[in-house]
């Protein structure tokens, strides 16, 4: 079946659908880029770029149709004003289906009011009744092609060439929003692996560790019982309780750390956070000293950073019996800086090392996981026993900029 796509040329000074002038077009595509950018959680991006499409040129739907990944179909991603049925008989077509296969193949904004191909593949009236106009427009990122979208228009009137270089900047715009949202997934799903595997090393290296070590003495304290060894039998049932009593400190640890969730507002606002509530949590005055104001990190840094503080500020209120705390943010030579210090009793009061190579109660584990998290921001992390004068922590790593020039 033959059909007349047309194409929109732009001619200058013809009227168009979002209208002739220069201001017109400024306010849609204000408009249009504040639908993208809106962050409102109770409505998706889409959504609300197809609402404000549709509100903008007067038209009765839109929709959004991606390139599956072996660019075999395209998928409809989002719809606003189609009907339920016509949806159902949309929701994947051939990526050479039609208008939508010719705006995809030649990456140009077409039109048609020849819509018979539509009314037989979907079986329903709408097109030629309620939609007597379609426009197929490409969406792309960076000259890469990834999809389409439609405008439906129940009025069988002419779109005049001068829109088409709008409607491709739109699908451009489209384009943008939609690839920062697929990165912003990406990040997501690398943190949340980054945190799993974080968790699965540090219940590797603490209760992972006691538990073998129990499961070592089990077989020694049963012969000891055996052989009715009495001195035997207590030495591995008080080694086998300390033990039990380190691995149960090492849970209630995990979870506590595991459920502080950073402010979502940043890692400043969350520290700032931390602080004002540290004194009632702790009785310990906490300052905090920052001399970086704009420090800005990625996500995943802020998170790293966030927990490293975290750990070492619970250390301070468990274990230090100090009075006084500071917390200092710096930068030098592009590095960042982060101190936090007290006025306890410093490392020296930590318990010894127990049976199974774990420190007891303070800091079992601790310092390993905020070593390992100082290398995943490419840092390091020095504690310092400043004997009746506290302890002192000292994170660095690499500013983000440094940080980027060393890895280009």
């Amino acid at each position: 079946m033959k059909q007349d796509y047309r194409d929109l040329e732009v001619h200058d000074g013809e009227p168009g659908l979002f209208g002739s002038d220069g201001v017109s077009a400024l306010r849609v595509l204000s408009e249009i880029t504040a639908s993208l950018a809106d962050d409102d959680p109770a409505e998706s991006p889409l959504e609300r770029f197809l609402g404000t499409i549709v509100k903008l040129t007067g038209a009765s739907a839109a929709a959004v149709r991606m390139i599956t990944p072996d660019s075999d179909c395209m998928r409809l991603v989002g719809v606003v004003g189609l009907p339920v049925a016509v949806q159902g008989r949309e929701h994947t077509v051939e990526v050479d289906c039609g208008i939508c296969g010719a705006a995809a193949r030649d990456q140009r904004v077409y039109w048609t009011n020849d819509l018979r191909l539509c009314a037989e593949r979907t079986a329903c009236d709408y097109f030629g009744t309620d939609c007597r106009r379609i426009v197929a427009v490409p969406v792309q990122y960076k000259g890469q092609l990834l999809g389409i979208y439609n405008l439906f228009l129940e009025a069988d009137r002419e779109i005049a060439p001068a829109v088409s270089l709008l409607l491709r900047v739109i699908g451009e715009l489209l384009g943008l929003a939609l690839e920062n949202a697929r990165l912003t997934r990406e990040n997501l799903r690398v943190s949340l692996m980054n945190e799993r595997q974080m968790l699965a090393n540090e219940m590797h290296d603490s209760l992972a560790q006691s538990l073998h070590y129990m499961k070592m003495r089990m077989p020694l304290l049963q012969e000891a019982v055996r052989q009715h060894d009495e001195a035997g039998s207590s030495r591995y049932i008080a080694d086998v309780n300390d033990t039990l009593g380190v691995a149960y400190s090492s849970l209630r640890e995990l979870l506590t750390h595991f459920r502080n969730r950073m402010d979502p507002q940043g890692l400043l606002p969350a520290l700032r956070k931390t602080v004002n509530g540290f004194y009632d949590k702790t009785g310990v005055v906490l300052d905090f000293i920052n001399h970086v104001p704009d420090l800005a990190l990625p996500i995943e840094q802020e998170l790293q950073v966030f927990h490293i503080v975290q750990e070492a500020l619970t250390n301070i209120g468990k274990h230090s019996r100090a009075a006084h705390a500071r917390l200092i943010l710096a930068e030098q030579n592009g590095r960042y800086a982060i101190t936090i210090e007290n006025d306890g009793k410093g490392l020296g009061g930590a318990p010894p090392t127990s049976p199974a190579g774990t420190r007891g109660e303070t800091g079992h584990f601790g310092m390993n996981i905020m070593r390992e998290r100082a290398k995943h921001l490419g840092g390091e992390i020095h504690f310092e026993d400043l004997a009746d004068q506290g302890t002192r922590v000292c994170l660095t790593f690499p500013s983000s900029t440094q940080h980027r020039r060393a890895g280009s």
